[in-house]
């Protein structure tokens, strides 16, 4: 029958090629529906300014990317294709700058202009992340435990998890109490005096999050930013990927083709159709077609999910309670360029691969950071938002013609609020006054823009499915990690209804281009 299937899968994004990719090599009967005309979710490459330009909208670089995704589907042979990405830049208001490279003498080096005493730090504090990555990078990779629950399947997968743990030692347990409860400020002020070098490490604690740096379980985000280690990569592995992030996205839905996936543009669900307390389907918008399948797993943010496309008489109260509290708040902003020239940054003239190659970031201290938050939290833009900015081009030569380039600045805050509504005047302003810190640094930056795309939470929300402009599906706080992602019992990427499976960016280990949810309830399904 052609509407019948083994599998449906709902949402295109990343997560729901590669589902799809390595449940059709396991021969199922497999169909992605997406609501969109083009796959990819948040991980697409536009053109906003016509064909000689590839603009990645939204998510900007690849990372933690588990080899098994590659090896399973193969990506490479169907244009999967990585630059490394180069460390931080972060020039100074004062005509200084900082730069991270991989070499830990060079980096040390750089961190030795601001503080002898930090240089010598730098190098405990790199290996301290690096033993907690090896505890917490595989745990990425793990399906959390139901706690709590005394079955005998639940009990031997807490047991599972306790013997992960048999060589974890008092200490290493206080230091990851403390990486969880923590701020990231406070935690690099335990490490660190430098004004430049805390800010810009703060950076990874506060990307895609509604929290400032001296908020509660940012030192955690830092971390998970970080870890690259999910038991078989690399630490803290980024690169840009040929074409942009869409790039990524069509070399998964050329991988899934191949293995026999059929993938439906413009297929919008309304409805996940429950019958006996079982998934039996799905309906779509509009045509109101019925497809049926057996199994079905949706990749759409929770509340899409669960508060609208299935009807909550089918739902556990408590469950539907835990999804209504669901926090999926953020302040980011997307602002992306073509520029006729690469920036010229005043304390660093000329162009440096690993410069313009790499992430420049504009965070002068930790109090520039916060007080970027605290003026969103106030209700106004922040009127010295910080920006984490990238050029691909530099690398990626398909991106902008000749001489030409594009540049991706991600940025923070404008108020949560913004979410509801569009606000172009205010984010046109935002936007000038991330252009204007550029300028600040580089001057005649300004000047070499032929082009500007600015994409606020409101936007993100109703054209890309991000509720809230969250780009995690939900914050990464610490009631909502591991066991508690989603909701209480359902962490194992199964849900009330039996046969509904749950692999979006709101599951364990999502957030980031990663695939991990998408192996993870593959296993699941094959659990049955």
């Amino acid at each position: 029958m052609s509407n019948r299937y083994d599998v449906i899968v709902i949402g295109a994004g990343h997560n729901g090629l590669v589902t799809a990719g390595l449940l059709a090599k396991r021969g199922l009967r497999v169909v992605v529906l997406e609501r969109r005309d083009v796959v990819g979710g948040a991980a697409i490459t536009e053109q906003p300014w016509g064909p000689d330009y590839k603009m990645t909208a939204l998510s900007y670089v690849v990372s933690l990317m588990p080899p098994t995704v590659l090896r399973e589907l193969d990506l490479e042979k169907h244009g999967y294709k990585v630059y490394p990405q180069h460390g931080y830049f972060a020039p100074q208001s004062d005509g200084r700058y900082l730069q991270m490279f991989s070499d830990p003498a060079k980096t040390r080096e750089q961190i030795a202009k601001f503080s002898s005493k930090d240089a010598q730090a730098f190098e405990s504090w790199e290996a301290w992340l690096g033993k907690l990555g090896a505890l917490l990078g595989p745990l990425l990779g793990h399906i959390p435990p139901l706690l709590g629950s005394h079955s005998l399947g639940d009990l031997w997968g807490q047991l599972g998890l306790a013997w992960k743990m048999r060589e974890v030692d008092e200490k290493l347990v206080a230091d990851v109490t403390r990486l969880m409860t923590m701020s990231v400020a406070d935690l690099l002020d335990d490490h660190f005096e430098s004004r430049a070098l805390k800010g810009t490490l703060s950076v990874s604690g506060i990307i895609g999050t509604w929290a400032g740096p001296r908020s509660p379980g940012t030192a955690y985000v830092m971390a998970h930013h970080k870890i690259g280690n999910v038991g078989e990569g690399d630490m803290g592995s980024w690169g840009f990927p040929e074409g942009g992030m869409g790039g990524v996205t069509q070399a998964m839905r050329r991988a899934a083709e191949a293995f026999g996936a059929t993938i439906r543009t413009n297929a919008p669900v309304a409805q996940i159709l429950v019958h006996g307390g079982r998934a039996t389907g799905v309906a779509l918008e509009g045509s109101g077609e019925e497809i049926f399948a057996d199994t079905v797993v949706t990749t759409t943010h929770p509340k899409i999910a669960f508060l609208k496309q299935i009807d909550r008489k089918h739902l556990p109260e408590d469950f539907v309670t835990a999804i209504e509290r669901w926090k999926t708040r953020s302040g980011t902003v997307k602002v992306n360029v073509a520029i006729d020239r690469l920036p010229n940054f005043t304390s660093k003239p000329g162009y440096d691969p690993e410069v313009h190659g790499g992430t420049i970031i504009l965070a002068q201290s930790v109090d520039d950071l916060e007080g970027a938050f605290q003026d969103a939290v106030s209700g106004r833009a922040a009127q010295k938002p910080f920006a984490d900015i990238c050029i691909p081009s530099v690398f990626d030569r398909t991106l902008a013609p000749a001489g030409k380039h594009v540049m991706s600045m991600f940025t923070q805050w404008v108020p949560h609020e913004f979410a509801s509504e569009p606000n172009p005047a205010e984010l046109e302003a935002y936007a000038d006054r991330v252009i204007a810190r550029v300028e600040d640094v580089a001057p005649g930056f300004k000047s070499s823009i032929l082009h500007r795309q600015v994409i606020g939470p409101y936007e993100m929300e109703t054209k890309y499915g991000l509720l809230g402009g969250n780009i995690f599906h939900g914050e990464l706080s610490a009631n909502q990690l591991f066991h508690m992602r989603p909701a209480p019992g359902f962490a194992d990427f199964r849900t009330p209804i039996r046969g509904l499976y749950q692999a979006s960016s709101a599951t364990h280990g999502g957030g980031g281009v990663t695939g991990i949810p998408a192996l993870q309830v593959v296993r699941q399904i094959a659990k049955g």
